[in-house]
């Protein structure tokens, strides 16, 4: 860090590596610090010493400094500098309730307003479903503890443990899942590379952003497997969802059959290029999230089964499994999904041939019959 002159009680320096200006002071023979906010917040020195002057007065006052006179917003910039979580896609929900409820409302208040009962009743006022109200209430939660953490607050119980949220556990709209006659009119008024991505979708459980990431160079020809390695989300490759999303799948022969005829037929087929490689970025970028859903819903139109979701492609592949008798815990491998029962580990582990059967029961049901 620069060192910096100092003043009566205290003295504010900036940190070259995080860009942060800080306040730092002695209290019991050691050296404390605390951050007051990024250089894009205080341009210049004058500014920092400003906002650290509410600390610089409690010290000389002889009261250890807490941030309950800090607003929202300085928490949450300090929180994205230190513990804003990694993966964009994480990353991205978070700055939706943060910029749009959540720094709205409570930017300009301290922490200490952040109680229950006014959190809840504000919470209540809000017209949207009640799981997006306990994802609001979730980041909340986190940004109380990350104040506990960071020493702003003394340690005590979470207020927004106390908030109750109505009908959080309860779906307001069931999952969208087609029929075996209703995903074939779908794929019917797709066009390559789309219909491979559905096809996909629907006989393997991808996430879109999962198939969307993958490259030619995931795909094992010769043993008839397909490696799920990364995802993408808002055109940033990132790491897949959980651990157990990461693995190899196991691709029917009529599928990958289908997988050969899109790449005899791609324009980026080397071991490097995406599978569905856009060519509007040339090449250097699959298509994009918003023009794939784009394109389901026109299809969707047109086959007049409704509106629907990328992800409806996954419950899908869910209802298609239950529908062809695939014991729960060969789903639930198959699904990749990461909350694995104790159950499911003993008898999903030693199910290969199972998986493999159930796979191909499903592709059957995909595919156009000739």
């Amino acid at each position: 860090m620069k060192r910096a002159a100092r003043h009566k009680t205290g003295s504010v320096v900036f940190d070259k590596r995080r860009k942060t200006w800080n306040f730092l002071w002695w209290e019991d023979g050691k050296r404390r610090s605390k951050a007051i906010g990024t250089v894009r917040q205080y341009p210049t020195k004058a500014s920092a010493w400003n906002a650290a002057k509410a600390l610089q007065d409690g010290l000389e006052n002889q009261v250890k400094p807490v941030c309950q006179g800090s607003t929202v917003n300085t928490l949450v910039e300090q929180y994205r500098v230190e513990k804003m979580p990694k993966r964009s896609d994480t990353r991205r929900s978070y700055e939706v309730w943060l910029r749009n409820h959540i720094l709205p409302r409570w930017g300009d208040c301290s922490l200490a307003d952040l109680q229950a009962r006014p959190v809840e009743l504000w919470l209540e006022s809000l017209s949207l479903a009640p799981k997006s109200k306990a994802h609001i209430r979730g980041v909340l939660s986190i940004l109380w503890d990350f104040a506990v953490w960071r020493g702003d607050v003394p340690m005590q119980r979470n207020p927004m443990e106390l908030v109750t949220v109505k009908g959080a556990t309860k779906r307001t709209r069931q999952p969208r899942s087609l029929t075996v006659e209703e995903f074939q009119k779908f794929i019917r008024h797709l066009d390559q590379p789309f219909g491979t991505m559905a096809l996909l979708c629907c006989c393997l459980g991808l996430r879109i952003s999962e198939c969307l990431a993958l490259k030619w160079a995931d795909v094992d020809w010769l043993n008839g497997k397909l490696r799920v390695e990364r995802g993408i989300v808002c055109q940033h490759v990132d790491d897949v969802k959980t651990m157990e999303s990461r693995r190899q799948i196991v691709v029917d022969r009529e599928l990958l059959e289908a997988l050969k005829t899109w790449k005899q037929t791609a324009q980026f087929s080397t071991l490097d290029d995406w599978m569905f490689a856009s060519p509007v970025q040339l090449g250097r970028l699959p298509w994009s999230y918003d023009q794939v859903w784009r394109v389901y819903q026109r299809a969707a139109s047109k086959a007049d089964i409704g509106r629907l979701g990328t992800h409806s492609l996954r419950h899908t592949y869910r209802s298609w499994l239950d529908s062809v008798g695939t014991p729960v815990g060969v789903q639930q491998r198959l699904m990749r999904h990461a909350d694995i029962r104790t159950t499911m580990n003993v008898y999903g582990d030693a199910a290969t041939e199972d998986m493999a059967k159930a796979h191909s029961k499903v592709v059957r049901l995909a595919l156009p019959q000739s």
